[in-house]
């Protein structure tokens, strides 16, 4: 593929004298087509040239040659506007599609490089609900795009499968498991029991004081306590699985907190060896108050350890075990200090620089309803399986009224409904909290999942109204040379510059945006040119140009973990 902004770059850089990776930096794209295809703000150069940005606008655009790659060059204030040739772009982009058909947009950027996504983590024996959901399908995405770049990708779930908790869990079913039914309903079983003895212990300390026991004899490895611990995992395991089969999330590892238990010893040792492990009040901390972090306790005063210790000891195993180049963290903004501390804290585990500097927080907003927060104790968390049923029901219920004859129902349903969900949870930036609202998540006009399959499905309409795929070689560039045509085009050739933006950004909702972008342009081209034409060239060039476009969509949203469907 052509690489237009590294050919203009070179140009402005030697009738500059500047050096060119400074100046590809610079370069943006404008607002609309009518401002050029690439801009070069000239004030960036007002310091180092001493001169106003429209002179030295000016002087570059009599310094630049042309070549075929660029028609002209017009300024505008202290900006130079770069318009390519959209001949030469046509035929690069459609040439890129068919050769790498559904590789388009990947590359060999990561190619012997290590990256760890962590991502989902639910708590064992509790809801998985929408917070849950909104990790899973970041980091799954994430996972999927740094995997597409080439990158040696490793997905792990680190389940919350340790702790405190699980010593009340266990005191719990010691008191009363005959009155609870956990292999017909798990979850919601294990939600009672823990929300009954939490009560107790709230009542009664001496309770309180045997839950803490229960977790340290699970720690020493007691028979009875494992066994119980155990059940409520696989339990939980089980119907975790249910809503990972329907999103088509997969991992690579399910080494949760537990995993580690038996190598925080050593965590302790090389802090102690170290000299930064210190007693507070009989608890182990590393103080980190000189960088403004606080403290990050290693062990409680009874001994028990915690999840920041946890949490350190998966750094070093991971060091070990994957050589990472990066290891994302897909975990809400709420544990923006908890991060900052550990990753602080592991300088101190002689670990080599690479990972030390790989280690990264991507932090994402919470989910709120439109009523507000949601609360556990007022009955007010989505789950996440009765949400992705919901959206799956509410799809079928439109069907039914608009298209009852459709074939495969339930599995278009399937589709679109759990795409639905997916885009709703990717198409604004992660860090922002987001509202759930089903009016928005559902909506085939807006900028939503469904408009995006729509718009696919518009595209497989066309090729089977014409009745066949024409071949490059019939494919007249000079009859894509429209207005709307060459919008398409050049947001074609962008997919794989927006593929590493994200990665760059660890933000996903670059390619959700790119894809509304992409179906936009797509519909006003068919709306304004008629595609099954008498006139074959016209007809051959305007179905290529569709079958590309239901091509990159079909990638983008499968990127995001979005499916397409056949009808709609």
């Amino acid at each position: 593929m052509i690489d237009f902004k590294k050919i203009i770059a070179e140009k402005i850089a030697k009738a500059a004298e500047l050096q060119q990776e400074e100046i590809v930096s610079y370069i943006e794209v404008p607002p609309n087509q009518e401002m050029g295809d690439y801009a070069f703000p000239c004030f960036k150069l007002a310091k180092t040239l001493k001169k106003a940005p429209p002179v030295i606008a000016g002087d570059l655009k009599e310094k630049i040659v042309l070549d075929e790659n660029i028609e002209r060059i017009e300024i505008a204030g202290g900006y130079l506007n770069f318009y390519i040739n959209k001949l030469i772009l046509t035929k690069n982009v459609l040439d890129e599609i068919d050769l790498k058909k559904e590789n388009y947009g990947a590359n060999e950027s990561g190619k012997g490089k290590n990256i760890i996504v962590e991502y989902s983590s639910p708590n064992i024996a509790k809801p998985f609900h929408i917070g849950h959901l909104r990790n899973t399908v970041i980091g799954a995405a994430l996972y999927r795009i740094y995997k597409y770049l080439g990158y040696n990708t490793t997905g792990i779930n680190h389940l919350g499968d340790y702790g405190t908790q699980f010593g009340k869990m266990i005191e719990g079913y010691k008191r009363w498991k005959d009155e609870y039914n956990f292999e017909e309903d798990p979850i919601n079983e294990c939600m009672n029991l823990y929300v009954r003895i939490n009560n107790l212990c709230k009542e009664d300390e001496s309770v309180l004081e045997k839950c803490r026991e229960n977790f340290k004899k699970i720690e020493e490895g007691d028979p009875y306590c494992v066994e119980i611990w155990n059940k409520f995992k696989d339990l939980s395991l089980k119907e975790f699985q249910k809503i990972y089969d329907l999103l088509d999330v997969k991992f690579d590892s399910l080494n949760g907190e537990a995993f580690y238990s038996d190598k925080m010893d050593e965590v302790v040792d090389i802090l102690e060896k170290n000299k930064v492990l210190k007693d507070s009040e009989g608890a182990q901390i590393v103080d980190l108050e000189d960088k403004g972090l606080g403290i990050c306790m290693i062990k409680k005063s009874n001994g028990s350890t915690i999840y920041a210790t946890r949490d350190l000891a998966a750094i070093l195993y991971r060091t070990r075990t994957y050589d990472f180049d990066k290891c994302l963290y897909v975990v809400a903004y709420e544990q923006n200090l908890h991060f900052k501390q550990i990753f602080e804290a592991a300088k101190f585990l002689e670990i080599p620089e690479k990972c030390l500097n790989g280690l990264e927080h991507v932090a994402y907003g919470m989910v709120r309803l439109t009523t507000g927060k949601m609360s556990t104790r007022e009955g007010t968390v989505i789950k996440v399986d009765e949400l992705l049923q919901e959206a799956i029901d509410r799809v079928e219920k439109v069907i039914e009224e608009k298209n009852p004859e459709m074939e495969n129902r339930h599995e278009e349903a399937t589709k679109i409904g759990i795409g639905a969900v997916i885009f709703n949870n990717l198409c604004s930036t992660i860090i922002k909290d987001q509202v759930f609202d089903w009016n928005t998540v559902l909506n085939f006009n807006g900028e939503t999942g469904p408009y995006i399959q729509y718009i696919y499905v518009r595209t497989k309409s066309v090729l089977e109204k014409a009745g066949y795929i024409p071949e490059l070689k019939d494919v007249n560039f000079e009859l894509l040379q429209d207005k709307e045509s060459i919008k398409v085009l050049s947001v074609l050739y962008n997919f794989e510059n927006i593929l590493m933006t994200v990665i760059e950004k660890n933000e996903p909702s670059i390619l959700a945006r790119y894809l509304i972008e992409l179906s936009q342009s797509y519909s006003n081209f068919y709306n304004e040119n008629k595609i099954i034409d008498e006139n074959k060239d016209i007809q051959n060039a305007r179905v290529f140009l569709s079958k590309a476009v239901g091509n990159v969509l079909k990638i983008g949203a499968g990127l995001l973990g979005i499916k397409m469907p056949n009808k709609m």
